[in-house]
């Protein structure tokens, strides 16, 4: 099969043939259809992750991956419901099962939780192993190149923006910011909108391209950062919204200086959500934290009951998709492309 692997992090992928791996008995194989393009595989060529465990090479990046079961082990009960030829969803996060984190359903902050794409098996190769109980199968009619970036771009600010809502940060009279309109703020915008229960929405962003986007899949306004400073967004912010502060930030980026401008508009009992992660350190004031009584959420990838739900509103044709297909071989064009943050939505590998 083709594969992209990582063989000296720091340098392009290797495109190379190698055997189709075999499974256990409660692993399913599927053929990858298509596989989305995250930020993260970039942090992962460059080292990024290397501060927080050992990946050892040859590594296979990859994680937002479709495809069709190709072979069934023989310990995967019948009750699972697998036969071959089925379209699933790989679902992130495979953990232990037995810890108290899986044991009510956060796989993925397992502390023994093993990663699609973050070892030697990944999406950017033609099949991989999965156990059973992390594949979703999903409905033959929905397109792969759509079903790929769900997996995480779709999956992770949908749980952040549940976060607020269930912190009670939305409904009517309140005003959500969404940071960054990039592969996963072109689905945080949406969900703002489903959840948000009435909420104005409001997008940040430098990119005017991308604002563009923000405000065709529902934001209620849209305010570019370039070259402007915290009182002059906060005054763009309250012509717009009738407030000059955000009760709820979903920030799809991370980024030290866009953490600090969130944080400059973040309200009295403000609750502020974080799912990116491009940069590793904020410097923020303390005191207005607690004085204003704000309360800071991380929220990491999702689980398998978050991701069924986002199956179930793309069934019902509730999200809609910025989508660039590209050719395998044009893996690390792409990864340069991320990089330099020139990729508008998501890139997805189609086979």
């Amino acid at each position: 099969m083709k594969a992209a692997r990582i063989h000296e992090y720091g340098k392009p992928l290797i495109l190379e043939d190698i055997p189709v791996p075999d499974i256990q008995g409660d692993e399913i194989l599927v053929n990858v259809k298509a596989c989305g393009m995250c930020r993260s595989d970039v942090l992962l060529v460059d080292k990024f992750f290397q501060g927080y465990g050992d990946i050892k090479p040859p590594v296979t990046p990859g994680h937002e991956i479709t495809g069709i079961v190709s072979k069934i082990g023989g310990a995967v009960s019948k009750s699972v419901g697998f036969e071959e030829g089925d379209h699933v969803v790989v679902a992130p996060g495979w953990g232990d099962g037995t810890c108290r984190h899986c044991l009510v359903g956060n796989t993925q902050i397992c502390t023994h939780v093993r990663w699609p794409g973050f070892g030697l098996h990944g999406g950017f190769a033609e099949y991989l192993p999965v156990p059973s109980r992390y594949a979703i199968k999903v409905e033959r009619r929905l397109k792969f190149e759509e079903l790929a970036p769900l997996t995480d771009a779709g999956l992770t600010p949908y749980r952040g923006v549940k976060k607020l809502r269930d912190a009670g940060a939305l409904g009517p009279g309140r005003v959500i910011g969404v940071f960054g309109v990039g592969g996963l703020g072109v689905y945080a915008v949406q969900y703002a909108k489903l959840l948000g229960g009435g909420a104005q929405v409001v997008a940040f962003a430098r990119n005017p391209d991308k604002l563009a986007i923000a405000k065709g899949y529902g934001a209620d306004h849209v305010i570019s950062v370039k070259n402007k400073t915290p009182k002059e967004i906060a005054a763009e912010l309250g012509k717009a919204t009738g407030q000059g502060d955000l009760d709820a930030i979903i920030d799809s980026v991370g980024a030290p200086e866009m953490m600090q401008l969130g944080f400059s508009l973040l309200g009295i009992s403000g609750h502020y959500v974080d799912v990116g992660f491009v940069g590793d350190r904020i410097d923020v004031p303390l005191f207005p934290r607690v004085s204003r009584e704000q309360t800071f959420h991380g929220s990491f990838w999702g689980n398998n009951a978050d991701l069924t739900e986002v199956m179930a509103l793309a069934a019902q044709d509730k999200i809609r998709h910025t989508i660039k297909t590209i050719a395998f071989e044009q893996v690390n064009e792409y990864l340069d492309l991320l990089r330099a943050n020139e990729v508008v939505g998501r890139a997805v590998i189609k086979y």
